[in-house]
């Protein structure tokens, strides 16, 4: 749900969705939130949760690297607990199958287009050698340069944090060209490629690859349907002080 849990620190009594497998290592910028929160709070105290600052700069980091903007709703309040086996269970990890991205987005009510076209975030950010290193070494549906270029930064063994470009093409540039690079194999988590496998996905991977203004449609939309998972309002959660812990 879009209620903020992935921002809670672990405690001796509580542990959170940091340390799950998706996000562990994964997730970054928590500082930046926190800067953010600083600042919204010394503005005016009690009024904007973490929920909606993550929401509102999710648009904003897409906005500043050229990508589409889109109206955020606000309201959102912030939840009071998180779960390290709903973040387990519910979060696609790199090596997803097709199927199973599909299912998983599904079950949020999310349909395969929108899975797709979320994927594209991954046209920004990068990845973990332990995320990719298994395709680099032993998938066939991989580009020959590309691997070889990949991996001098990630070994068979160690230098698991090291990082990689998802997009090698425009690493910092919110555009299409994730869909261009898995057309010619260039997928860099399994998960990647997977969309561009001569499946049922194919043929949306074409449609965003030959037109941009189509993806940033699809993308803007799906972004609001996803900021709409099962929100807190009202009096229900809370508006943190501190989005690393609860008040």
């Amino acid at each position: 749900g879009c209620d903020a849990s992935v921002l809670l620190d672990d405690t001796s009594n509580f542990t959170g969705e940091k340390t799950a497998g998706p996000n562990s290592g994964s997730i970054r910028g928590f500082d930046v939130i926190d800067t953010i929160k600083t600042q919204v709070e010394s503005s005016c105290a009690g009024i904007v949760s973490c929920a909606d600052i993550l929401a509102v700069a999710a648009r904003d980091s897409v906005v500043k690297l050229g990508g589409p903007s889109w109206t955020v709703l606000l309201g959102r309040r912030d939840s009071t607990t998180a779960s390290l086996s709903a973040a387990n269970s519910n979060l696609p990890g790199p090596t997803s199958s097709l199927s199973a991205l599909i299912s998983s987005f599904s079950n949020k009510g999310l349909t395969a287009r929108e899975m797709v076209a979320l994927s594209g975030s991954h046209t920004i950010g990068q990845a973990r050698c332990t995320t990719f290193r298994t395709r680099l070494y032993n998938e066939a549906n991989i580009n020959a340069s590309f691997a070889t270029t990949v991996k001098a930064n990630c070994p068979q063994s160690g230098g698991d944090n090291n990082l990689s470009p998802l997009d090698i093409t425009s690493p910092t540039s919110f555009d299409n060209a994730y869909y261009k690079n898995l057309q010619i194999q260039k997928g860099l988590l399994h998960s990647d490629q997977v969309l561009f496998n001569g499946g049922s996905t194919d043929s949306i991977v074409n449609t965003y690859s030959s037109n941009s203004a189509t993806f940033s449609t699809d993308f803007a939309n799906a972004m609001v349907k996803m900021g709409n998972l099962s929100p807190l309002t009202g009096t229900n959660g809370q508006i943190r002080k501190n989005c690393r812990k609860t008040n």
